[in-house]
């Protein structure tokens, strides 16, 4: 697994002050897509432990977060590590975490390894990118296919 960048504070990617994590890697390719350079999986640093440790106690020593969110990129392209990387930051950091993909959750939940970082996510934004329906107004998400799903709910918000 690989991050392209950390925002250490950000108002863009979900509710409140964010931690955001963009991971590379991704195979879907949307067209209009705002980060094209995320789709390579070789670009950026890869991740390692000390650099792990060092964004959990980023984290823990920022009192004004309110969350993390996992973008990229599409985090889903190393479904294994993002499980052990969000087991890892839920359990040190008691934090909401929020995770943008392009792959819809029927697609994650009809998959046994796609399926297993849900545990970790407190709110899924999920679908691909859609240059047709893309929408400046929307909160969160880029076209107005996407959605914006609390998974302790399991409630779609439209």
């Amino acid at each position: 697994m690989r991050i392209l960048n950390i925002y250490r504070s950000t108002i863009s990617d979900g509710p409140g002050l964010r931690y955001s994590i963009y991971l590379a890697g991704c195979n879907h390719a949307c067209p209009g897509c705002h980060n094209p350079s995320s789709w390579d999986p070789n670009a950026g640093m890869e991740v390692t432990e000390s650099m792990i440790e060092r964004i959990i106690y980023e984290i823990k020593s920022d009192y004004l977060l309110d969350g993390i969110t996992i973008s990229g990129g599409d985090p889903f392209y190393n479904p294994m590590e993002l499980t052990s990387f969000l087991k890892l930051l839920k359990e040190e950091t008691h934090m909401n975490i929020w995770c943008y993909t392009g792959y819809t959750i029927e697609q994650i939940r009809g998959s046994e390894l796609l399926s297993k970082p849900l545990p970790y996510i407190d709110t899924l934004v999920e679908g691909p990118f859609v240059k047709k329906l893309f929408d400046p107004t929307l909160s969160w998400r880029g076209s107005s296919n996407q959605r914006i799903i609390d998974l302790h709910q399991n409630d779609a918000n439209e």
